[in-house]
């Protein structure tokens, strides 16, 4: 039988939480800088304007294409929530060049050969507005102090942090002007529903 979430039929107009972890349970995110270089890769394929690499070789971007709603890194796994404009196959390929490129920086660095990640990435399309922001709570949520926590989009969230890479819009606006860090804190009461979403993202 297949593992879940591994089979992609992707849909324009559509959201997505896309996930994935290091090969044997590994970290894939050793310092600081291994971070830094993950986001630095989503900003270089989600930003407008395309930027050559350290060869001169011309960027790529899947502005307008794709959007990233949330993130959070975490020592040994990623999540993201990203939105489909159009072209659903953009998101098969700025994976697969986000996942390339990172692991061909880390295993140079720590001199190490063989694949980073567990296999292929998975990914859920989210179908309804009430998951979906379970969806970005359950991303947030990840670190213990996710207050605090450097590596996830929290930030942009709050308003403390802008970047056109990062686009919280489609979420808060299903707010309608309430608190998001109120819905955050507030997680005790649907932990229920988190519980589905961990049991749903599980490896099986």
């Amino acid at each position: 039988m297949p593992a879940r979430n591994i089979t992609k039929q992707y849909v324009s107009n559509s959201f997505y939480h896309v996930y994935n972890r290091g090969v044997e349970k590994r970290q894939i995110f050793m310092d600081e800088q291994d971070y830094t270089v993950f986001l630095n890769l989503l900003k270089r394929y989600l930003s407008k304007e395309t930027t050559s690499d350290k060869y001169g070789r011309d960027g790529v971007t899947y502005y307008g294409s794709i959007e990233l709603l949330a993130f959070c890194l975490m020592p040994n796994h990623f999540h993201l929530l990203l939105y489909i404009n159009e072209k659903p196959f953009d998101i098969a390929e700025l994976l697969r060049r986000l996942s390339t490129s990172y692991a061909v920086y880390f295993n140079k660095k720590y001199n190490r050969v063989g694949s980073l990640f567990q296999g292929t990435y998975k990914a859920v399309r989210i179908n309804n507005d009430s998951y979906l922001q379970h969806i970005s709570r359950y991303i947030h949520l990840n670190p213990k102090d996710y207050k605090v926590w450097e590596f996830s989009s929290l930030p942009y969230y709050s308003g403390v942090k802008q970047a056109e890479w990062v686009r919280p819009e489609r979420i808060l606006e299903v707010f309608d002007g309430n608190s998001y860090e109120e819905f955050l804190q507030d997680y005790e009461d649907q932990k229920a529903m988190l519980d589905e979403i961990k049991y749903d993202l599980a490896d099986r």
